[in-house]
């Protein structure tokens, strides 16, 4: 009496039920205490530290694994960037000086404006540029040469300092862009652009002769291709005169800053 029984088929009656139900609630909801908690905290912490190194790791494996030229071309690039932000921040801190300084700080104002709108020009192509730089010269008897490579040339000469650059009678902007056309020729920008490949280069040119001809740089990628070469000449004075149409936006307007 007062005990539960088994069911005529066999099964287990009331108290089994019982201690499941009893055994839930003693788990749910779960009741931490104090110390259990600082644990579950500690044992967070010391996993997402070691994930944390885990990648730092990582990261600095990728660098020990690194070719000898290519952690000196990516040295090369840190330094030549880090010297081109030098001396815009001298520059827009004698600009400020200046402006700060004079009595007539309107046309002041007014001179810098316009200076301005040049270097924007020539940034966008709309203007011609003068100005010391190199011409690299890739000759490609062999048609090795493809888009791809013209662009990483165009990219390295950026990452040197290059401020305006010109292929072939083709003005290279920032939203120029290359396509593979022909064995020895390769589309510019819609132009046909065919072998030996000029650029002509404005900006620093010892920068730029030095990044070109770093181990495993365009000298070198190119001079490993059958029948290619690449060449640079440093010059005191250069021109480039191919001018990109000025495009009037149709949706886009300017606004007061």
């Amino acid at each position: 009496m007062g005990q539960d029984e088994d069911t005529p088929d066999g099964t287990p009656g009331e108290a089994p039920q019982g201690g499941r139900r009893r055994l839930a609630e003693a788990l749910w909801p779960p009741r931490l205490s104090r110390a259990q908690l600082v644990v579950a905290l500690l044992l967070f912490s010391l996993g997402l530290g070691l994930a944390i190194q885990v990648r730092s790791t990582n990261s600095a494996t990728e660098l020990r694994g690194a070719r000898q030229e290519d952690l000196v071309r990516l040295l090369d690039e840190v330094d030549a960037r880090q010297q081109r932000l030098d001396t815009e921040h001298q520059q827009l801190q004698q600009s400020l000086a200046t402006l700060q300084n004079s009595s007539q700080q309107a046309e002041e104002a007014q001179i810098q404006t316009r200076a301005k709108e040049q270097q924007l020009g020539v940034l966008a192509g709309t203007v011609a540029a003068t100005g010391p730089g190199v011409v690299l010269t890739i000759k490609d008897p062999g048609g090795k040469v493809q888009a791809d490579m013209l662009l990483n040339t165009l990219e390295e000469l950026r990452a040197a300092g290059a401020e305006a650059v010109e292929i072939n009678g083709v003005r290279v902007v920032a939203a120029t862009w290359f396509s593979d056309a022909s064995p020895g020729s390769v589309s510019v920008s819609g132009s046909h652009v065919a072998q030996p490949y000029r650029f002509t280069v404005i900006g620093n040119a010892h920068d730029l002769d030095t990044a070109m001809g770093i181990p495993g740089g365009v000298v070198q990628s190119v001079g490993q291709l059958a029948r290619a070469s690449a060449t640079v000449s440093e010059q005191k004075s250069l021109a480039v005169t191919a001018l990109l149409p000025l495009s009037t936006p149709d949706y886009a307007h300017s606004a007061p800053p």
